[in-house]
């Protein structure tokens, strides 16, 4: 009669633990157990050289040789991985005498233990056999994590509920490219401090329970709406509540997310970051431009356009980044545009820089735009170009569309590691 698999949780912490062959699936296998504090011993001839690494790291010991009887010795567990079936008859029966668990790669039927697929998350692990089914388990085992690690899975009492502030990027628009532990975080909020910007979708999955705060609705001076905030973020958390800072990509790139920290750490309210995608980057690759290309640009500089150049409040110096031949990624810049162009032309860029504006990114509405730096101006009016908008500027927008700007760019040579 076929019984089922009797689940147990093995602590193989320090204990010896024998894997019989070198090759891909002992590769695939080796980690784990490393992870699980196994004192591994390798087993075979030849290794691939992922798990030479290992042993070059010390995390794995190596028995370069064919198997041998006494190789089993004071092992709790074994694994036959090897492509000759000969050497894995021998290992069974050897484990079996000696009533050591022993995982057969070729033949599960003949081994006295099956591998799980496993997954872990939060202090919980995830174990699932498939009746030797390997993707079945698998994809039974993902869904439970995805529901562990985003909050759909949990029990309402082991919910974390310690009162803080935790500052959630949430990427650049679309709720596919949110992090899971940004999820989590929100599922397990009572308090959701939303801006305008921030994946919209994923309100909806709140709980009915929670408090949700539009800062849309806030006063609209960015001082007087950052200061109030500051004090709802920190009123709530002090009030007991767990509060979320939700924010559109991340909380650290001109999204004045370290004022929050700030305004937390002085009233003593712990506070966590979960960073988001950051638009400047992601938004441009979503859109098919690389940011950086070997051979065309080593450098990338992300800059604030909310201030024209010659602002009394601006601190970019237009004049050295008209220098730099890198890759410009313009936020906030779509009103300023035209003047940005021009002092970026003055302090000494070719007027026929290539220019993408990619417009609403990762959203339905995404659209890309095209233009020169010396005609960006009149472009942003004549395509009614509206926030949200990324502007790039350099020849990566060249090597995105070479058919729209078909000078050529210098050859990036022979090919490099990286």
């Amino acid at each position: 009669m076929d019984f089922p698999p009797y689940p147990s949780g093995l602590r193989l912490g320090g204990r010896r633990v024998v894997v019989v062959g070198g090759g891909n699936v002992a590769q695939r296998r080796v980690p784990q157990l490393i992870a699980a504090g196994a004192d591994v011993h390798v087993v075979s001839p030849e290794a691939t050289p992922a798990i030479e690494g290992l042993v070059g790291s010390g995390e794995v010991t190596w028995h370069r040789r064919r198997f041998e009887d006494a190789d089993l010795d004071g092992a709790w567990y074994v694994v036959a991985v090897t492509d000759d079936p000969a050497v894995n008859d021998r290992v069974s029966e050897l484990a079996e005498q000696q009533r050591i668990f022993c995982v057969r790669s070729d033949d599960a039927t003949r081994g006295t233990a099956w591998t799980p697929a496993v997954g872990r998350h939060a202090g919980v692990t995830v174990a699932v056999l498939g009746n030797r089914d390997p993707r079945r388990s698998a994809a039974v085992r993902d869904e439970v994590l995805a529901g562990l690690r985003d909050g759909r899975i949990a029990a309402p009492h082991h919910r974390d509920r310690t009162p803080g502030v935790t500052l959630v990027g949430g990427g650049p628009g679309d709720p596919e490219l949110m992090s899971v532990a940004g999820r989590k975080a929100l599922m397990e909020a009572d308090v959701v401090v939303a801006d305008r910007l921030a994946p919209r979708e994923l309100l909806g999955e709140l709980p009915a329970d929670v408090e949700l705060v539009d800062v849309a609705k806030l006063p609209r001076s960015r001082s007087a709406q950052q200061a109030e905030i500051n004090r709802v973020i920190v009123e709530r958390a002090l009030a007991g509540k767990r509060v979320v800072r939700f924010k559109g990509g991340d909380n650290f790139v001109f999204g004045r997310g370290y004022e929050e920290v700030i305004a937390c750490r002085e009233a003593g309210v712990p506070v966590t970051v979960i960073p988001g995608l950051t638009s400047p980057v992601a938004v441009p690759a979503i859109a098919g431009i690389p940011v950086t290309h070997r051979g065309i640009t080593h450098e990338f500089t992300v800059v604030s356009g909310h201030l024209p150049p010659g602002h009394p409040e601006s601190l970019v110096d237009f004049d050295a980044l008209g220098r730099l031949r890198g890759t410009v990624v313009l936020m906030m810049g779509v009103e300023n545009s035209p003047e940005i162009a021009k002092a970026l032309l003055v302090g000494g860029r070719e007027a026929g820089t290539p220019v993408a504006i990619v417009c609403d990114g990762t959203m339905p509405t995404q659209r890309t735009v095209l233009a020169t730096l010396s005609t960006l101006g009149e472009t942003v009016a004549t395509e009614r170009v509206q926030p949200p908008a990324i502007i790039v500027i350099g020849e990566v927008v060249r090597v995105a569309f070479p058919d729209s700007f078909p000078d050529p760019f210098p050859d990036p040579g022979t090919p490099a590691d990286g």
